[in-house]
């Protein structure tokens, strides 16, 4: 049975996770394919097929999946539906990608020959090139089969460059998906509909109109459990190369012809193609790096990086901030303010559009009339508010004060709010790779990030230490005035 959805279709799957007792598995993977199924969405057969390294029970499998699902959901709501989509998962064990150990794989997936594989590679980057040669050598591999790359796709252009010429070998470009949640969140989504459905800001969508633009990706979190991964790569190319990168391209694009997959990616890949590369010169005056330092996060003392990572010396940067240049002829002049960071005083995101002051103040006060600004918050809920100037009430003259219009998802919307990753399997499944980055996304993206990179190793560029709680470094980068813009100062003018 297959369900139309928009142009494309959805039809039967085996989706095949590696890494699939990993905790992006559990946590985001599983729970996502359970609410489409239960949402009805997936509405025909599938099978689910964790592959693991190590045998495990499969009871203790299931319950332990059933418990990441029922965290967040009613557990008697769901109890019917739970107890079916476990029925569909079936662990296998590969514990090295060697022929033999995929045998189990192709037997499972032979017994539907007209379900489209869908292979997904929840596994560090390294592991990619050798799980697709031996799909292929296993002839597991065929047209109508798709595979789902997690980032970190590489740790530079050269390794990027070198594990898709692995992963070509088994799967052609229209069938590879690399994934990157933000992409699928309700509000960034909504950026492409508020931009290009409406005259009223697509008419000042440009330098003429706009002073600056600021993106935050902020998180409260440390290190945690990915140590060993993130000292070797850092907050530029664990968040700036894939997010921030991507949100950029999203405000900055111009609009597509259609909302194509080619089409739109060929836009956002003019953006990155349109980013200026950093010199000596300005790696050393518009880039920030910063590490954090003990502190205090609300009323708990929190260990410095260092600790966290139990060593004594580490230049991985944990906060990174740059002023980024858009050269073309919508952006000409207009900075755009990169920041993210790890033990930082509260988890959110959110890209902040800041209007230019009105060119004459009118009213009889010496004081300056503030910015219009669009704030578009993706984490921790999602929102749009816009900043306008309002009367206050009463007689007295004109006093003014800016009032913020809210469009808020969660309030607006009552039904359950679906995860990024549910929307993005669902394009897998149906074969639409827009919200995906194509291999020449990744490759400018990487071209651009090691114009920074080989700066900072020329300049032997130091961290700034920051308090854990914070909000971090990185004043000294803005300019004309500017200042960042921190979670919800909109709301307390």
């Amino acid at each position: 049975m297959k369900t139309k959805r928009s142009n494309l279709e959805l039809s039967p799957f085996h989706a095949i996770i590696f890494g699939g007792n990993g905790d992006l598995a559990l946590r985001k993977i599983y729970p996502a394919l359970y609410h489409r199924y239960a949402d009805g969405q997936i509405d025909f057969d599938f099978l689910v097929i964790p592959v693991i390294r190590k045998p495990i029970d499969r009871e203790d499998f299931i319950t332990r999946i059933r418990k990441f699902i029922e965290n967040e959901t009613n557990k008697n709501q769901i109890q019917k539906t739970l107890d079916a989509f476990c029925e569909k998962v079936t662990p296998i064990v590969i514990p090295t990608h060697e022929e033999p150990y995929y045998a189990e794989l192709k037997t499972i997936t032979s017994a539907n020959p007209s379900f489209q594989n869908i292979f997904y590679f929840s596994t560090p980057s390294s592991a990619f090139g050798d799980i697709s040669h031996q799909l292929k050598i296993n002839g597991l591999a065929g047209p109508s089969s798709k595979v789902v790359l997690e980032k970190p796709l590489g740790d530079s252009l050269k390794s990027a460059i070198a594990i898709n010429a692995r992963i070509n070998e088994a799967f052609q470009e229209h069938q590879i998906y690399r994934i990157d949640h933000y992409l699928g969140k309700e509000t960034v989504q909504n950026l492409m509909v508020l931009r290009f459905a409406n005259h009223l800001f697509e008419n000042a969508w440009n330098a003429e109109h706009i002073d600056h633009v600021q993106i935050t990706v902020a998180e409260s979190l440390g290190v945690e459990s990915r140590a060993g991964y993130y000292d070797k790569s850092g907050a530029l190319l664990d968040m700036v190369q894939n997010h921030l990168l991507q949100l950029l391209c999203l405000v900055a694009m111009e609009p597509p012809q259609a909302l194509d997959a080619d089409t739109v990616r060929g836009e956002k890949l003019k953006v990155l193609n349109s980013l200026r590369p950093f010199t000596k010169k300005s790696a050393d005056e518009d880039t920030v790096r910063g590490q954090y330092s003990r502190g205090k996060m609300g009323n708990k003392e929190v260990s410095s990086y260092l600790e966290d990572i139990q060593t004594y010396e580490s230049n991985t940067e944990t906060f990174a901030a740059l002023k980024v240049w858009v050269d073309n002829w919508r952006w000409n002049g207009v900075p755009f303010y990169l920041r993210t960071g790890k033990r930082m005083a509260m988890r959110y995101s959110e890209i902040v559009i800041n209007f230019k002051p009105v060119r004459h103040n009118i009213f009889s006060t010496k004081k300056s009339i503030p910015n219009n600004r669009l704030i578009i918050r993706l984490q921790p809920e999602e929102r749009i508010q816009l900043v306008q100037m309002s009367k206050v009430p009463g007689p007295g003259g004109y006093r003014y004060k800016p009032i913020s219009l809210k469009l808020d998802f969660v309030d607006s919307f009552k039904e359950r709010f679906p995860e990024a990753y549910e929307r993005l399997i669902i394009d897998v499944i149906r074969g639409n790779q827009t919200l995906f980055m194509s291999q020449k996304e990744l490759e400018a993206s990487w071209e651009w990030i090691e114009s920074i990179t080989s700066n900072w190793e020329v300049l032997k560029k130091k961290n700034q230490l920051y308090r854990a709680g914070s909000w971090g470094p990185g004043d000294n980068i803005m300019e004309n005035g500017h200042t960042w813009i921190n979670a919800y100062e909109h709301e307390r003018f």
